[in-house]
């Protein structure tokens, strides 16, 4: 789901937009540098009933979320820095292969990027200096030799992949994000 999807659900259950949020956010002192993410999403969870995801939406809306208002360039570079740059080359491989699948867009948060085809979610990335995780919307699909449940490592996705070494980026792993590709 895009940021924008969450927001037009949210107007449909509330009937409030960002600017309304933003308002009430202001008037109940939940702005500013100070304010952590996690005040303003229990804010939004006990007095509108939202949910996680929707209540991020909103806080990204509202320009709360550290970095949130950085290019997409800027915010999947600021995932390959320090110790975690030499995965670059193969998150840029990756893309380049999924490329050929059809059209995928970025969409990165601070912890992870998400591949989208559409407006449709069909992986993510996160990366940490020693591995480079994949996850994978497949819903109803076994686990297979490289292929985990993704558990309680992100919700957003149904199965996970961990490389620890750039030449784990197998022909097996791109066939498994071709599934999750076309699955969306």
């Amino acid at each position: 789901m895009t940021s924008q999807a969450y927001l037009d659900t949210i107007k449909a259950k509330t009937g409030l937009g960002p600017d309304d949020f933003l308002a009430a956010a202001a008037a109940k002192g939940l702005l500013g540098p100070d304010v952590k993410t996690a005040r303003i999403v229990a804010w939004l969870k006990e007095d509108y009933g939202l949910g996680t995801g929707h209540a991020m939406a909103l806080v990204s809306a509202l320009g709360q979320v550290p970095g949130q208002r950085l290019p997409v360039e800027e915010k999947v570079a600021a995932q390959f820095s320090g110790a975690k740059a030499h995965w670059r080359e193969t998150f840029d491989t990756l893309l380049a292969l999924a490329r050929q699948f059809g059209e995928v867009s970025l969409a990165p948060t601070n912890t992870y990027i998400s591949l989208l085809k559409g407006t449709k979610k069909f992986a993510i990335v996160q990366v940490t200096a020693g591995r480079l995780d994949l996850g994978l919307k497949l819903p109803g699909v076994a686990g297979a030799d490289v292929l985990e449940a993704s558990g309680s490592w992100n919700s957003m996705v149904t199965h996970r992949l961990r490389l620890a070494d750039p030449a784990e980026l197998t022909p097996e792993v791109l066939d498994w994000l071709h599934r999750a590709y076309d699955a969306a």
